[in-house]
């Protein structure tokens, strides 16, 4: 047993992202009812939202789950109150510094995880005092680093910086993936497209589509003067591709962005003018499947691949 799956308490080391828009309460339930660590994401919930998902998940497991908590976006006091009254035991916090919130959730009881994109920041995380590092390559979804580094290269220079429990995010959505990561020195695996894509996640059903059907090379990271974003190349993706060749400015950008794109994209389904988030990975995904036939999946190809390797054993 790894010690994620241990700290967690869970079946297989195995945690769902805290996707803005497609991770609610039905998703990360499924995640947990099926052996794994499903995270709420609170990024797109107002406080009282996020006090609903929350309670709905309690009645819909009684499994683990935990909730994600991006730092840079708004009312991060008023959520963090909802998390310690609802009796949460379990935070994965991202998008900022960890500092701030790890001690005052320590002092509710609660195990904090954290998402980094470089080993320095690992180690910032780990001298903060959180009890879980995320090394998330820029083959992710969402919002991450603007070193570039993939998750190949990440894992190792992190696993040597931290002793840290550590888990692999970035463009994994396969069992061979996973053990690939696990081979590098990782206790378990975050995955966010492979679950957005599921029946469970709360995403517009035209997005889930979208994902299912982007090829190779048909995402970019994107936006790195404002917060770097994979998306999806469609006509905003366009814009945003004119935009940065003639040198916008951030307040440019910014104006390009507006407010709520991303929500219209994915939540809403309008597949063309939304900001559709999502790895690399989404060319490895062909089906939208409901989350116990994924890990059904997941599991046996991790271990077919743990067997052809034994049996090429040099």
């Amino acid at each position: 047993m790894s010690r994620i799956q241990e700290i967690f308490n869970i079946q297989y080391p195995v945690v769902s992202g805290g996707m803005v828009w497609c991770s609610g309460w039905r998703l990360a339930s499924a995640v947990s009812n099926a052996g794994g660590l499903g995270l709420i994401g609170a990024g797109s919930m107002h406080p009282e939202t996020l006090r609903e998902h929350i309670q709905k998940a309690k009645k819909a497991t009684v499994n683990p789950f935990g909730v994600n908590v991006p730092l840079l976006y708004p009312e991060p006091e008023k959520i963090m109150d909802v998390i310690v009254s609802e009796g949460v035991k379990i935070v994965f916090t991202s998008a900022g510094s960890p500092k701030k919130w790890t001690s005052f959730l320590h002092k509710h009881g609660i195990t904090v995880a954290h998402v980094v994109s470089s080993a320095m920041f690992a180690k910032k995380s780990e001298d903060a005092g959180v009890d879980v590092i995320v090394a998330e390559g820029f083959e992710a979804g969402g919002h991450e680093g603007r070193e570039e580094t993939t998750t190949m290269n990440l894992i190792p220079a992190v696993r040597k910086s931290v002793s840290l429990p550590l888990l692999a995010a970035g463009g994994i959505a396969t069992g061979e993936q996973m053990l690939a990561a696990i081979a590098l020195g990782v206790d378990g695996v975050q995955m966010g497209s492979l679950f957005a894509a599921s029946e469970e996640s709360s995403a517009h059903a035209d997005f889930k589509k979208r994902i299912v059907d982007t090829d190779e090379g048909g995402t970019k990271l994107m936006l790195k003067q404002l917060a770097p974003v994979r998306l999806i190349k469609n006509e905003f993706y366009q814009q945003v591709e004119e935009a940065e060749k003639r040198g916008a400015s951030v307040d440019e950008l910014k104006a390009l962005l507006g407010s709520g794109r991303a929500k219209k994209g994915m939540f809403e389904g309008d597949i063309d003018e939304g900001e559709l988030e999502i790895g690399q990975c989404a060319s490895l995904i062909n089906e939208v499947k409901p989350v116990a036939e994924i890990f059904k999946q997941l599991i046996e190809d991790y271990n077919q691949a743990i067997d052809s390797l034994v049996l090429k054993r040099c």
